[in-house]
């Protein structure tokens, strides 16, 4: 890595933390909330996601992306695009707004832009802050596998906490046999059931990295069409259109017109306002997590425990 670099960017992709975080602590039919009656599980469960990856992976910024309602590019594009996801349960409703006051709180900017996906938003912050500085995407999506580079690594969050899988290039070739671009024509070919776009019908994952295996690209396998089995060879050509519509719906937007400096973004925990946040949110546990806390009385040091 270049000695010329900036620092080391963390994008969190803030939707799935959340979202990860309220799940991951409902299960069992409890919802942690406030003495008024405001749940706040998801959000007391993302800011312990947030700061072990923030003591993982030490970085000297950090922002965090939001989608900003369900209507996007992609929705005009197709109107199935993620038509088959439930609505959020009602618990989470009112943390979607409070999740991102706290993060203001903790002194990290919050993006997101109308029209488009937090990862539209993060792949954007991705291209630019890698000019200068090494970035890591903490989410849990491996559409944001595409992003990779020489200075962007994507952090898929494993299931339990401080469990992380880190992807460069070297390793998204290594475990999964795919550049970054090949992971958009991946999904061109197979969609994707989560966001319900159908891909090519009859062609799985098995077959469409055969495919991109042997002629690289979607461009060089349609290319090749006379090469292929009867059988795939008709499977496409029944369905070209929706392959090309796939492979855009999976393409992460690196041009949307969010801004960011890296002089914004710099990590300073502002930790007088995120302990008031956090006493205000009956918090009193968390409070370990920002170390030392001044008070009217001076300083308090809080001694940094581990996460509970």
């Amino acid at each position: 890595m270049s000695s010329e670099l900036k620092g080391r960017v963390m994008l969190v992709d803030g939707m799935a933390l959340l979202f990860r975080a309220f799940y991951a602590t409902s299960y069992g039919g409890y919802i942690r909330k406030t003495k008024a009656g405001l749940p706040t599980n998801a959000v007391y469960g993302f800011l312990q996601y947030f700061f072990d990856a923030v003591s993982t992976f030490e970085p000297s910024h950090v922002v965090c992306c939001w989608d900003m309602g369900k209507g996007t590019f992609r929705t005009e594009k197709y109107d199935g695009y993620k038509s088959n996801r439930i609505e959020a349960p009602l618990e989470l409703i009112p943390q979607f707004d409070l999740v991102k006051e706290v993060v203001a709180e903790l002194g990290v900017p919050n993006i997101g832009l109308a029209g488009y996906e937090a990862d539209d938003c993060i792949g954007t912050l991705s291209a630019c802050f890698s000019e200068e500085s090494e970035v890591y995407i903490l989410t849990g999506d491996h559409d944001m596998l595409q992003l990779v580079s020489d200075r962007v690594k994507v952090v898929i969050m494993k299931k339990g906490r401080s469990n992380y899988k880190v992807y460069d290039p070297a390793e998204l070739m290594a475990e999964k046999g795919l550049t970054p671009p090949q992971v958009i024509d991946l999904k061109g070919f197979m969609g994707d059931t989560s966001d319900n776009y159908p891909g090519v019908k009859g062609i799985g994952e098995k077959t469409a990295l055969k495919l991109l295996t042997e002629y690289g690209t979607v461009e060089g396998v349609i290319e090749n069409l006379h090469a292929l089995p009867k059988g795939v060879r008709a499977k496409i050509e029944a369905d070209l259109d929706m392959l090309h519509l796939s492979r855009e719906l999976a393409e992460i937007r690196r041009d949307v017109p969010v801004v960011c400096t890296l002089t914004e973004c710099l990590w300073e925990l502002q930790r007088e306002n995120a302990a008031r946040k956090f006493q205000e949110l009956e918090f009193g546990s968390l409070l370990h997590l920002l170390g030392s806390v001044p008070d009217e009385r001076g300083i308090v040091q809080i001694e940094l425990g581990e996460l509970g």
